[in-house]
């Protein structure tokens, strides 16, 4: 199965009657940041056509000129492709692809800022898959990518065992050299292998190997190495889950990741080949700690980048026209769906009048008819529309973002329209 570089376009517990009242004022005695309040007892109001939060546009760095300088110069069968600065400006990650690796596959390198090699961070039986996602957590300690067997893309067996609910044993492989020092002993979760030890360091004016005895699945999991691209191990070990988003919690204690298995996956991007549509892949939420403990949060797919909020205590997920709110800890931790839609309807039936009264033409009554119920009928609608983006701006206000989207692989054919802004605003719960 071909796959290029993966590009990213932009029922749980339900909350008790009292998420529907405006929200309320903390009281005397109670808690003092929502960080101490659990999922379930937030309390929130919705607030249709707001303006957009404030985001920061995304920044396409530079190419480091010392190190496409060494490329240039000294790796003549290799090509830089990007490179990546640590928050701290203190290291530099080379992403670059040898002329005879297949076209979704790279390898990684840290430099430091003047050009200097300092470490080879993939070991030569991977292939880091998705690299415009890279990143580095907030702190700079560490760096997170995705990665699988190298060359087995094409490989892989059409339908793995990959349910969910009982994932599958992974079938690693370990480069060559290392195989005689494996003991024996199984892996256990969130564990750095028994082979796979620190490298120190190389000596000056030296050419660092690359690392050896790195496992390596058939289908791409996340990986963990540090800043100067040392103690490189895999994250997760879920053999058939294809982890392809993830984000650092804003204190880099845990990442925030989708993954979907790989028969999903298949069938999805069948769907979207055979529509002539852009593929974007679905997964279900999960929070991944730095120790390899890992936690699934939902079992619904969704396309929709989950976001932390800005403590790091919560993440917030949205399902058509649902947020769900879980906590990122907790014992045990909790989580809480927002259900939306019937305000969604009402907030888009005032909007499209509001916009015929401001063209001075009739608004439909878009009111179901014979019904009894005074919620409008979705099908009348054209500004009713599923959530496309979440945006956790402060602790106590997540923006979320409604449009129709058809994205098209004959680009004049794509479609974005009646993209519009909202937020709910939180509390604690009265």
């Amino acid at each position: 199965m071909f796959r290029s570089t993966l590009f990213f376009l932009l029922s749980a517990t339900a909350f008790t009657s009292a998420c529907d009242r405006p929200a309320a004022e903390p009281t005397l005695g109670g808690p003092t940041s929502l960080a101490e309040v659990a999922a379930v007892r937030l309390s929130y109001r919705y607030e249709a056509d707001v303006p957009p939060p404030e985001i920061a546009a995304p920044q396409i760095e530079e190419t480091n000129a010392a190190i496409a300088a060494d490329f240039r110069e000294n790796r003549a069968d290799e090509l830089l492709d990007r490179t990546l600065t640590s928050p701290d400006n203190r290291r530099v990650l080379a992403i670059y692809h040898h002329i005879d690796d297949l076209s979704a596959e790279f390898r990684l390198d840290m430099y430091s800022p003047d050009g200097k090699l300092i470490r080879k961070i993939t070991a030569d039986n991977m292939a880091v898959h998705f690299p415009d996602t890279i990143v580095w957590s907030p702190d700079s300690a560490n760096l997170a990518f995705v990665a699988m067997i190298r060359g087995a893309q094409g490989e892989r067996p059409e339908r793995l065992q990959d349910t969910d609910a009982n994932e599958p044993k992974p079938t690693p492989t370990v480069s060559p050299q290392e195989e005689d020092k494996d003991d024996g002993r199984p892996v256990v979760e969130g564990e750095t292998p028994a082979n796979v030890e620190p490298v120190e360091p190389p000596e000056a004016g030296s050419t660092p190997p690359p690392p050896t005895g790195v496992l390596a699945f058939r289908t791409e999991q996340l990986y963990l190495t540090d800043a100067d691209g040392g103690t490189l191990r895999p994250l997760t070990q879920n053999e058939g889950l294809i982890y392809f988003y993830y984000k650092w919690a804003p204190d880099s204690s845990a990442l925030l990741a989708l993954a979907a298995t790989a028969r999903e996956w298949q069938f999805l991007e069948d769907q979207a080949e055979n529509a002539g549509e852009i593929f974007i892949p679905r997964g279900r939420p999960r929070i991944v700690e730095k120790n390899g403990r890992e936690r699934r949060l939902d079992d619904g797919l969704t396309s929709v980048r989950p976001v932390w909020s800005p403590d790091s205590t919560k993440i917030a997920a949205s399902f058509d026209h649902q947020i769900r709110i879980y906590d990122a800890d907790g014992s045990p931790p909790t989580q809480a769906a927002v259900p939306l839609r019937n305000q969604m309807l009402l907030s888009s039936q005032a909007y499209e009048r509001q916009q015929a009264d401001t063209l001075g033409n009739v608004a439909p009554d878009n009111t179901e008819p014979g019904s009894a119920s005074t919620l409008p009928d979705p099908r009348s609608l054209v500004s009713f529309n599923p959530i496309v983006a979440l945006e956790w701006a402060t602790n106590d206000a997540i923006y979320f973002q409604t449009a129709f989207v058809k994205r098209m692989v004959q680009e004049a054919d794509s479609v974005i329209s009646f993209a519009r802004w909202h937020r709910i605003l939180l509390s604690p719960q009265g």
